[in-house]
């Protein structure tokens, strides 16, 4: 998947997106509300696909499909994390 330049890379996400999509309105069914697709698609890339070559369509979309929606709560969770103590700090540093 890194052959791919931005705009093919685009293009692959606009194919993608109608499997993206169900996840999401899966992930809603189960009262996960607040992972979108990009999520989806940014964790897939990190940790999926990273290491992966020529994979198909079919392929990816099954990893969109089976995807544990624990694996994508736990990735977000650390995102957000993330963002809490990035906001923290620089308001520290806005205090000092």
């Amino acid at each position: 998947m890194k052959d791919y330049d931005i705009k093919k890379e685009e293009d692959l996400y606009t194919k993608l997106e109608p499997a993206l999509t169900t996840k999401v309105n899966e992930l809603k069914r189960n009262n996960i509300k607040y992972i979108a697709n990009h999520d989806i698609w940014r964790y897939l890339k990190k940790y999926y696909w990273t290491k992966s070559e020529a994979l198909t369509l079919g392929e990816m979309v099954n990893d969109i499909l089976s995807t544990p929606s624990s694996d994508l709560e736990e990735y977000m969770s650390d995102i957000i994390k993330k963002r809490v103590d990035k906001a923290k700090n620089n308001q520290d540093d806005y205090l000092l």
